[in-house]
């Protein structure tokens, strides 16, 4: 019989799941008794500025602990925040915050769970391969960025002195790299292997040439060993989290990695997933990218984060959180709008409850979850509750990577990069196909794109599309009046190993700078 127990291992302060070997284990041995639990998706409203975070983890922590106080088997899964942001206090971390938080936060906020480090030293590893290899003649150019957790503008755009000539080379954030979203979609060491070794490191002549042509690929997964591993911990209450893979749905995927939650389904009734920042871009990614493409679970429900401050006080922005709500709510997910307030709003409750009937919205779940933690969730829950049971144990069962579990989605690879992005710019930021704008260069950021991928045999159609964007604005301008909001395409980058296409939209860096607070 397969013990759970057999696949942990202390860490510090947490533990670590061997979550490829304890599904493994499950496949071959379908007989053994499992749960197939819901995912019900946290998100958010589109904050007001990059570094205002909504409160999705504390909300995420507060609604299991309630969850929990109700009798439901719930469980988180949460990102690995960037240190070099959140840590150094630019928004929230992924830790909570108050009566809502995880018992040892620090290990979250500061990169102690391991797989930041261990994939920035991975990635840095196949960057100096990548040089020595323009040294005996193999490269000529290194398209493959060096990481970092700090952020420093000053290695945004470098030049290495070879002696001989220099080289260009660029560093990004740890998490918006290829290998952290390979780690995010890969469900096996042996699928690592592959998709580092489909890397294109760099060209030779004009010819793209992949890691997989001059490196031994053990010596890349030797690294991230335990940086697979999802981290085991718990909120102050007791509830059981998992906390895996990187953050910034705005740059990257944004999404815990897919064996996180499909292991935590395996055990608990309810598993409550977090996505970066707002709908438009975590939603959109676990929704688009991690359901569709790659047959993670579709959600039974969903939750919406805002605060009562970002919902109403600029004007000119109160259409962004009605829109993020009724996207979700057509798309069949039954979608719970949750206002996180803040010292000195419970006067507000009332007026909050009518503007959202007025909007037609579901019965919204108002509290001070920082505060209050889950207490002040529990009777609120009737509806949120009622919606779970109303998916059915037999819908829950639908498995992981069915083409039941993304309701009936067809793929969208092989219909082409164009089409693929102004559906997205239309579902996911309401603005209609003839409004998406080109900015000079895209067309042939484009072409070059394609040219790498056919150098490599693969077909640019076919990778997934990642939006690369502003995390504050859903459009160029989302104050303007919506008959005149445009989205302006700026570059593309094939993913090639993580086959992924990042097409930069909007304002976005995959460098930013933290605020001094």
């Amino acid at each position: 019989m397969t013990d759970f127990k057999d696949f942990v291992r202390p860490y510090g302060l947490v533990s670590k799941v061997d979550a490829f070997g304890y599904l493994d284990e499950l496949r071959r041995n379908p007989q053994e008794p499992r749960k197939h639990g819901r995912v019900v998706l946290v998100t958010a409203d589109t904050p007001l500025k990059a570094s205002r975070g909504e409160g999705k983890t504390t909300t995420t922590i507060a609604l299991i602990d309630a969850l929990r106080a109700r009798g439901v088997d719930a469980a988180a899964v949460l990102r690995q925040p960037s240190m070099g942001i959140t840590a150094a206090g630019s928004k929230g971390g992924a830790s909570g915050g108050g009566r809502s938080s995880l018992t040892h936060p620090e290990l979250v906020d500061w990169g102690l769970c391991g797989e930041m480090a261990a994939i920035e030293s991975a990635q840095n590893l196949l960057v100096s391969f990548a040089e020595k290899a323009v040294d005996e003649g193999r490269l000529d150019t290194v398209l493959v960025p060096r990481v970092s957790e700090v952020p420093s503008r000053s290695l945004r755009q470098i030049s290495v002195d070879r002696g001989r000539g220099d080289l260009a080379e660029r560093t990004v954030l740890t998490p918006t790299c290829e290998l952290m979203q390979i780690v995010v979609l890969s469900r096996s060491m042996d699928e690592i292997g592959r998709r580092v070794s489909a890397m294109i490191a760099g060209t030779l002549g004009g010819r793209p040439v992949t890691f997989g042509e001059f490196i031994d690929l053990w010596r890349i997964t030797g690294i991230l060993g335990d940086a697979v591993k999802p981290a085991m911990t718990e909120t102050l209450q007791g509830s059981p989290v998992y906390v895996h893979c990187g953050p910034f749905a705005n740059v990257s995927l944004g999404i815990p990695s897919l064996v996180s939650v499909e292991m935590a389904c395996a055990r608990h009734d309810v598993v409550v997933v977090e996505a970066g920042y707002g709908a438009d871009a975590g939603a959109q990614k676990w929704l688009d990218i991690a359901a569709r493409e790659y047959g993670a679970q579709w959600p039974a429900a969903a939750i919406v984060v805002t605060r009562a401050t970002t919902w109403r006080d600029d004007p000119r922005l109160q259409w962004r959180y009605p829109f993020h709500v009724n996207r979700l709510e057509g798309l069949g997910i039954p979608t719970f709008p949750l206002i996180n307030l803040w010292e000195g709003e419970d006067g507000q409750v009332d007026d909050l409850r009518a503007i959202a009937s007025d909007l037609g919205f579901r019965r919204p779940i108002i509290g001070n979850l920082f505060r209050d933690g889950g207490t002040s969730l529990e009777p609120q829950l009737d509806g949120f509750i009622q919606a779970l049971e109303d998916e059915g144990h037999e819908d829950a069962q639908v498995g992981w990577g069915s083409e039941e579990a993304v309701a009936g989605q067809a793929s969208h690879l092989g219909m082409g990069v164009m089409d693929q992005i102004r559906w997205i710019v239309a579902s996911a930021y309401g603005v209609p196909a003839d409004r998406v704008v080109e900015k000079a260069g895209f067309a042939q950021s484009l072409e070059s794109a394609r040219g790498l991928c056919r150098g490599v045999g693969a077909d640019l159609d076919r990778l997934v599309v990642v939006a690369v964007k502003s995390p504050a604005t859903m459009t160029d301008d989302d104050t303007a009046p919506e008959a005149e909001r445009t989205v302006t395409l700026k570059k593309v980058e094939a993913h090639t190993g993580a086959g992924l296409l990042q097409v930069n939209l909007t304002t976005s860096l995959t460098t930013p700078m933290p605020k001094i607070v």
